[in-house]
């Protein structure tokens, strides 16, 4: 797509290509122009990695009101009990449509096949063998580029919401896209940017997964909720790439295993390796500290032997495709793990028609903050959440037909050059990498699994000074300056790969200052969020940490 392609408005613009940005965008309605953006290609994102399935009570034995039960007690005390309702009671009928529009499930004869996961109390979670995010998200992406309606812009970066100054209402966003800086409009957007598990340097999630949508709708005034929340997953293989070994492999039978052989998670919780993920995650960080030399290269093992081996291929094509290419045979040995960052259950706070504080902004799926994940998200909650709260688009047309819909012809003016010369772009370049490669680390020792105020005050001081000299740089001053409706173009032939790298090392800086802040704003332990310092759960902090501008407080 050329960008004189693009149109100058479109009536919703959605930034992400997961789930929850494919699914909104099929199901707001028809008579809309949507504008679909995403920085890679639609096939990329965290939505493709999901494994496990996505949780429904759809069988005889099961209820939505167990589905919420299950949620409640692994969100410890900090779920909206109303958007928990809503996920629950939905999504049987979204599990339908899925099916609907031909995703392929896995079936047990004419029946949806249902397997166990970790703190759920019944057989609910679907699933397309250890793929099945990437058959949600393949099955959409092919519906949604048959859709007249819906233009998908590939490998164009969103850098900031345009917002007008008098009303506050957002009214689109500025865009880098094909070695320029555009101001697109809309009457609404939707923010569906995924988690920002890059922030940490162990983690499953792929690279795309920066914080975008949660650090530039900071930038521009949302109220964000409960950043300091982020699941540690127990089991992503120690090698290049933390590939996630799913959770649907404990449920079916595997063995979290030491050294020695011995079903060491027992002695940290009743349920084994079956226990909530936190506590699991928690469990072999102990387990190590108290038997590893290195932390850094510390592994327990994860033994899929129990399992009978027909299982195991039928359920896990893909784990033991990963495993082989790293040499392990799942079916005579047992699988190097330990624990990485994986979801993040704080970002923008949304309603449940998923609006945010700021007029014409949404948000939905891992971006979002709906209330539905509390403290700890249960597990296969994610790729449903995406689903039911991208449904509630549907009903989007109402909210924006009474806007004034104004086509504004594109400017005719030249567009502002920015020029360095090579050895400043190299040396801008140089600095940008080296904090993007720090930066990781510095979050992963601090606001990793076990936290605590020294390391954490240390690791804001140092993220602060970062910000600093990120904001010195010249191309953040010539960005941050420029005005909306002003565009820009760039003197420099691998413009797309410095303007990217500039704009994600903002959004990780800044995401990596709300998570240190939260997490040292919240004096005790829950959910996804341990204190070595405060190690008990406190009731008096039952309560949500918002934020707002650059405000910390407590909220119902």
């Amino acid at each position: 797509m050329n960008l004189l392609d693009i149109p100058n408005q479109f009536d919703v613009l959605i930034v992400g290509a997961g789930a929850a940005g494919l699914y909104t965008a099929l199901c707001l309605p028809e008579s809309l122009q949507i504008g679909l953006i995403t920085k890679e290609t639609v096939a990329l994102s965290a939505s493709d990695w999901a494994q496990g399935g996505i949780a429904a009570a759809i069988s005889p034995e099961d209820s939505p009101k167990l589905h919420i039960e299950d949620t409640l007690k692994a969100g410890a005390g900090l779920c909206d009990v109303k958007a928990v309702e809503f996920l629950a009671q939905k999504a049987p009928s979204c599990i339908q449509s899925l099916v609907n529009l031909g995703v392929a499930f896995d079936r047990h004869g004419n029946n949806l096949a249902l397997t166990l996961e970790a703190a759920h109390s019944r057989h609910r979670v679907l699933h397309a063998a250890d793929t099945t995010g990437r058959e949600v998200t393949t099955t959409l992406t092919a519906k949604v580029l048959h859709c007249r309606n819906i233009q998908v812009i590939q490998q164009a970066l969103a850098l900031s919401l345009w917002i007008e100054p008098e009303t506050g209402h957002c009214q689109g966003i500025s865009l880098f896209y094909q070695g320029k800086v555009i101001w697109v409009k809309a009457n609404a957007v939707v923010l569906a940017t995924g988690g920002g598990g890059q922030v940490f340097a162990q983690t499953t999630n792929p690279a795309v997964s920066t914080g975008d949508g949660v650090a530039i709708a900071w930038r521009a005034g949302a109220v964000l909720r409960d950043l300091e929340f982020v699941q540690f997953h127990p089991t992503a293989l120690t090698k290049p790439g933390r590939f996630l070994i799913s959770e649907a492999v404990r449920g079916e039978g595997a063995h979290l295993v030491d050294n020695q052989g011995r079903r060491f998670a027992f002695d940290y919780h009743p349920d084994g390796e079956l226990a909530p993920r936190d506590v699991v995650s928690r469990a072999i960080f102990s387990h190590l500290q108290n038997t590893a030399v290195d932390l850094a290269t510390a592994h327990v093992w994860l033994d899929m032997r129990p399992i009978p081996a027909d299982k195991i291929r039928h359920r896990f094509p893909n784990i033991i495709k990963v495993c082989q290419h790293w040499g392990i045979d799942v079916f005579n040995e047992p699988i190097p793990v330990a624990p990485a960052a994986h979801y993040w259950m704080g970002g923008i706070l949304t309603d449940l028609q998923n609006r945010t504080n700021i007029p014409g902004l949404f948000a939905v799926g891992e971006t979002a903050s709906t209330g539905v994940h509390g403290a700890n998200r249960l597990a296969s909650n994610s790729l449903l959440e995406c689903i039911v709260f991208g449904a509630q688009m549907a009903d989007l047309e109402m909210e924006i037909s009474s806007k004034v819909q104004t086509k504004e012809s594109k400017s005719l003016s030249q567009p502002l050059s920015f020029e360095l010369s090579f050895n400043d772009w190299e040396n801008q370049q140089v600095q940008l990498e080296a904090i993007r490669d720090k930066l990781p680390r510095v979050v992963w020792q601090s606001a990793g699994i076990c936290r605590e105020q020294s390391t954490l005050e240390s690791a804001i001081a140092t993220v602060a000074s970062w910000q600093n000299e990120f904001s010195n740089l010249p191309l953040s001053q010539f960005l941050q300056n420029l005005h909306p409706t002003e565009t820009a173009s760039f003197n420099l032939p691998n413009i797309d790969q410095q303007l990217r790298l500039w704009a994600e090392t903002q959004n990780l800086l800044d995401v990596a200052y709300l998570i240190l802040k939260s997490a040292a704003f919240r004096t005790e332990s829950r959910g996804g969020h341990y204190r070595l310092d405060y190690p008990q759960l406190d009731p008096d902090w039952q309560v949500h940490t918002t934020i707002r501008n650059n405000h910390w407080y407590k909220s119902d």
